[in-house]
């Protein structure tokens, strides 16, 4: 197959990548970029490690092409703090320990950082469901879930920590 070469947007930074169309964004993202918070689990969209922001959507880098994300906006876990200072979102992951391994965390941080900007107050069903999408193998999901309510209460109320 024939290289391209393809600009990438990613965390506000431009990159110029030589890849054959069929390269996936995932790939993209680790090895050309040198971004390796972006995990890549399944490699079929299942697990939700993946998961980026494209144009302030989730999207599964192991399912998109780095070719269909040329000209768009991508977010990684590597954006989410800013100056040093964990994001709401991660703050309250820290402090309900809903992590452990760290393998799933960039996915479900930044399926959740898009989330609760258009939900900013999920009820606990509505982050289960929203959850559903990412495995962890490690917490058992409540203290994720506990992390994602005190992050959306801390964010409706204006205070990033506590």
């Amino acid at each position: 197959m024939e290289k391209k070469v393809i600009c990438l947007s990613v965390n506000g930074a431009r990159y110029d990548v030589t890849c054959e169309p069929r390269k996936l964004l995932s790939d993209a993202i680790r090895e050309d970029c040198r971004l390796t918070g972006t995990h890549v689990g399944c490699e079929h969209g299942v697990c939700g490690a993946c998961t980026v922001l494209v144009d302030g959507r989730p999207t599964r880098a192991c399912l998109t092409y780095a070719v269909q994300a040329e000209g768009a906006q991508i977010t990684t876990i590597e954006a989410v703090a800013k100056d040093g200072r964990l994001s709401p979102l991660q703050q309250a992951l820290h402090e309900c320990h809903g992590l452990q391994c760290g393998f799933c965390t960039p996915g479900i941080v930044m399926t959740f950082e898009a989330y609760l900007q258009d939900n900013p107050r999920p009820t606990e069903a509505q982050v289960r469901d929203v959850l559903s999408g990412n495995m962890c193998r490690c917490t058992g999901y409540q203290n994720i879930v506990r992390a994602v309510l005190l992050a959306a209460q801390r964010m409706s109320e204006g205070a990033s920590h506590v």
